[in-house]
């Protein structure tokens, strides 16, 4: 499955990002394949390994914050591995083709 969420640290001012950076440290350590951009992080792995993950890194930003919101969107396909990566390939695969 792919997992592509935000967590936002709230009642803290209008800096976040060393909270947000917190909450992203716990996702590289987890070894499974990742992504962080300006909106969302994702990840790819199993239900309950990629599950545990999100609720570290909004553990990790509730260490920082009184509150936090988590936006979280998922792509579940059983038995696809790999999917981060081909499904980008493939749009790009359609965008060489003109």
């Amino acid at each position: 499955m792919i997992i592509a969420f935000s967590v936002t640290p709230l009642g803290t001012g209008v800096d976040v990002g060393r909270a947000v950076a917190e909450a992203v440290r716990v996702v590289r350590a987890s070894g499974l394949p990742n992504h962080t951009d300006a909106m969302f992080t994702t990840l790819e792995g199993e239900w309950d390994e990629v599950m545990s993950v999100v609720k570290q890194a909004t553990d990790a930003v509730l260490a920082a914050a009184p509150r936090c919101s988590l936006v979280l969107k998922a792509d579940i396909r059983p038995g696809v591995t790999n999917g981060m990566t081909s499904k980008v390939e493939t749009v790009e695969r359609y965008l060489a083709e003109g």
